[in-house]
């Protein structure tokens, strides 16, 4: 794996780990239920910020940032 390879991956999995504890934070603030289902499924966090894109439309900019990111890899 070349060097840039390396950092894109690496700055695309810090990326996606930061959407994801943005994500908990905003589902915690909305509702107990959502929170624990975005701590224990992230996949299911991450429907609850497509359906509440008014809430956590940042959350899922910086995701799409970082799938971005991991697929130049």
């Amino acid at each position: 794996m070349e060097a840039s390879s390396a950092l894109l991956m690496t700055l695309g999995a810090a990326t996606l780990l930061v959407s994801w504890i943005l994500l908990l934070v905003v589902s915690w603030k909305d509702s107990y239920a959502w929170g624990l289902f975005s701590l224990l499924l992230p996949p299911v966090g991450y429907f609850y910020g497509f359906f509440r894109l008014g809430k956590a439309w940042q959350v899922i900019g910086v995701a799409l940032l970082g799938w971005i990111l991991v697929l130049l890899a």
